[in-house]
């Protein structure tokens, strides 16, 4: 069966850090780019960052730019999403997944079509 499971997410207050990780079962990443998406309340899903199947590239939303990085360790077949700086309007549930590249030599893509996999979500609250 194929999934992904995020975790790491929580409550944090306003300028704190947490770190998300978006597990793979069932296939292996290598093949793989894999996107972080968030929704918050009353609004659409967004996309944050995501990184090519190589790690090489990566891409981020303005409004993450400088305090989100994204990477990937195909060994351990996950992803992470470090965030520092946090606000409280990051409060959202964010969601992992994963878009097949092989033989594409793009670019990774903010761009929810593309992804094949998702995961369930985690929650992250900004709040003091």
């Amino acid at each position: 069966q194929l999934q992904l499971v995020e975790s790491g997410g929580g409550l944090v207050q306003p300028g704190g850090s947490l770190r998300l990780s978006c597990a793979a079962s069932g296939f292996t990443l290598d093949y793989y780019a894999i996107g972080w998406f968030r929704q918050a309340p009353g609004k659409e899903r967004e996309g944050v960052s995501c990184i090519g199947d190589s790690g090489g590239s990566t891409n981020y939303a303005d409004s993450v730019k400088g305090r989100f990085t994204i990477s990937r360790d195909n060994a351990k077949n996950a992803t992470y999403l470090q965030m520092n700086s946090l606000k409280p309007e990051d409060t959202a549930v964010y969601y992992c997944a994963a878009e097949e590249v092989r033989g594409l030599f793009r670019e990774c893509l903010l761009y929810e079509p593309q992804y094949d996999y998702w995961g369930q979500g985690t929650q992250v609250t900004v709040s003091s």
